[in-house]
C-alpha cells in the first residue's frame, strides 16, 4: 500500500511507516490466533474422543480468537484495501465522479470506524465486571476486538482521505 518513491512528503511517509507497522501486527495477531484456535481445536477433538474428556474452555477462547481473527483481519482489509467492497460504480463512472464516490466512501468509513470505537468502547466498559463461564475472563474481552478494529478503521480511512487530498491515492480502483 504505502508508496516506495522517494518524492513523498516526510508525514506521508512517517504516516505509511505506522500504518503499515499497525498492518502487520494485525496480520501477526490474526495469525497467531488462527494457529492458537486450530491448534485448541486439535486438543479438543483429541480429548473428545482418545482421552474421553472434553475441555470444555475451547469453545469459549475460540470464539475471542474468532473475534480477534475478524477484527484485526477486517481492519488490515480497509488499510490495504482488500476488504469486501462493491466497485462497480466506482469503476464504472468517470475519473472526476469516480473521485467523489472514493472521498464519500472514505468519509463513510472513518465514521463507521469511529462509531465501531465508540460504541465498541462502551461496550467493552460495560461488559468488562461480567465473567465469561468456564474461562472466568472479563466479558468485555469479546468485544475489544471491535474497539481495536473501530479505531484502525478510522485512523486508516483518515490516511486514505490524506493521501487523495495530496493527490497520492494509490488505490487499485479510486483514481486512474
Amino acid at each position: 500500500m504505502s508508496s516506495t518513491s522517494s518524492d513523498l512528503p516526510a508525514p506521508l511517509k512517517w504516516l505509511d511507516t505506522v500504518y503499515d507497522l499497525l498492518t502487520r501486527i494485525c496480520f501477526l495477531i490474526a495469525g497467531i490466533a488462527l494457529v492458537a484456535m486450530t491448534v485448541m481445536f486439535a486438543w479438543l477433538v483429541f480429548g473428545r474422543y482418545v482421552l474421553n474428556d472434553t475441555p470444555t474452555w475451547v469453545e469459549q477462547v475460540s470464539h475471542l480468537l474468532l473475534m480477534v481473527i475478524a477484527f484485526l483481519g477486517a481492519a488490515a482489509g480497509v488499510r490495504q484495501d482488500t476488504h469486501l467492497s462493491v466497485v462497480l460504480f466506482r469503476t464504472s463512472v468517470p475519473s472526476a465522479v469516480r473521485t467523489v464516490f472514493v472521498f464519500i466512501t472514505d468519509i463513510l468509513m472513518a465514521g463507521f470506524g469511529g462509531f465501531m470505537f465508540w460504541y465498541g468502547l462502551e461496550l467493552t466498559k460495560f461488559k468488562w465486571k461480567a465473567l465469561i463461564p468456564l474461562i472466568q475472563w472479563p466479558e468485555g474481552l469479546r468485544s475489544l476486538p471491535l474497539t481495536i478494529c473501530g479505531a484502525l478503521v478510522f485512523l486508516f480511512s483518515i490516511g486514505h482521505l490524506i493521501r487523495l487530498f495530496l493527490g497520492r491515492d494509490e488505490r487499485r480502483d479510486s483514481i486512474e
